[in-house]
């Protein structure tokens, strides 16, 4: 079984419009915090915010990842979204198929863990042509 930081999580992340949504998604993806992020379509939430209800309209993401990187995925999100406090909302993946979970695992992985395994394995200096 796999240990609990390589556990396959589901987050789930709304945005205020479309084009937030894809930078999200395509930053998440290309810093390996997410192997995949889906966006849904637009959808209308009525929320209470500050002693008001709200209806606005949102998108949905669902960013597959491992709860190893849920630390630093809600960092990176807080640091780039628009709302004061968005919605990152983690839920276990109580079963998955184990070459699903092996393409989670190879594709999303902390910064921190992507630094160790380049210092484990460093590039072979260039040769100067000076």
């Amino acid at each position: 079984m796999a240990g609990a930081n390589s556990a396959a999580i589901v987050v789930l992340l709304t945005a205020g419009s479309s084009e937030e949504a894809s930078r999200l998604a395509e930053m998440l993806v290309g810093a390996h915090l997410a192997a995949c992020v889906q966006i849904m379509p637009q959808m209308e939430s009525v929320y209470r915010w500050k002693g008001a209800v709200h209806r606005e309209p949102e998108f949905l993401l669902l960013a597959k990842t491992t709860a190893a990187c849920f630390d630093e995925l809600e960092r990176e999100v807080r640091a780039l979204h628009t709302y004061d406090t968005p919605e990152i909302v983690a839920l276990p993946v109580t079963h998955v198929s184990a070459p699903y979970l092996d393409w989670i695992t190879s594709n999303a992985f902390p910064p921190l863990v992507s630094r160790l395994a380049a210092e484990e394995n460093p590039t072979p200096p260039q040769p100067d042509n000076q």
